[in-house]
């Protein structure tokens, strides 16, 4: 079957790797699962052999359905849902994913994986993902760094995340035009941070103009330049140079004013 560009479709096909993904989830009895693109299948077979208590799978092209259905029909672990996986209903999962494993196309990630981790507090705090590489030295980009951007900030502060493999583009059938990484991200603390629309307000703003300073671009926040000032912030300081502890006292000094 043609993989379609328009989805984002590129299939895994190297077996080592895919032995990598399942080790690395360190899969249990008691593990409910979500897989987000099915494909052929591939993954969802490889997660079926693991025993766990269930697999949820997404899948967008119908076009998998007949040999996806079958696969389900003898599985009784699997279920399957064709739908858009950024807007798909997952409070309607019963019981709750703890886990995901998914490997994403590159015009997803960022709307994809900031809806998920607002359901950690559902549970869902453990994460693996295949990404375009790119997507996943954003991730992980450290202060000071022009990679950095607001869901990688979001992810520091809830948790932590860290490139498990670089993975070559030969992996894949069709081959991509770029190499993927394999990313972990564990969710930890701050389980409410990525529903909460002021903590998302702050941070896009201050990387709304990145050539300009935090101050200007947080300048509709009232008393910002005394916010700065007395958490010792440098008013002249970029979005992308702060660490999320920083990002974070801002936030809690804006949602609470008396705090200063």
């Amino acid at each position: 079957m043609k993989a379609l560009k328009r989805f984002g479709q590129n299939f895994l096909f190297d077996k080592n790797i895919l032995a990598l993904i399942i080790s690395r989830a360190n899969l249990q009895n008691n593990d409910f699962v979500l897989e987000v693109g099915a494909g052929h299948g591939v993954l969802t077979r490889a997660l079926l052999e693991q025993n766990i208590s269930r697999l949820y799978s997404i899948e967008l092209d119908e076009r998998l359905r007949p040999e996806l259905e079958e696969l389900e029909k003898n599985e009784s672990t699997l279920k399957i849902f064709f739908d858009d996986a950024v807007k798909f209903d997952y409070e309607k999962l019963n019981p709750f994913p703890n886990k995901i494993i998914a490997n994403i196309p590159y015009n997803i990630t960022t709307p994809l994986i900031w809806n998920l981790l607002k359901f950690s507090e559902h549970g869902l705090k453990y994460h693996l993902y295949m990404l375009q590489k790119e997507s996943a030295l954003r991730i992980i980009a450290p202060p000071d760094t022009k990679e950095r951007y607001p869901l990688g900030i979001t992810i520091e502060a809830m948790g932590h995340a860290s490139i498990v493999k670089n993975v070559s583009r030969n992996c894949f059938r069709p081959i991509p035009e770029v190499d993927s990484a394999i990313v972990e991200i564990v969710i930890e603390k701050n389980f409410e941070l990525a529903n909460d629309d002021l903590w998302s307000e702050i941070l896009h703003k201050g990387f709304s103009q990145r050539r300009k300073t935090l101050l200007n671009n947080l300048k509709n926040f009232h008393d910002i330049n005394d916010i700065l000032f007395s958490l010792n912030i440098d008013k002249n300081i970029r979005a992308e140079d702060l660490t999320s502890e920083e990002w974070l006292k801002i936030y809690h000094n804006v949602k609470n004013p008396s705090v200063n």
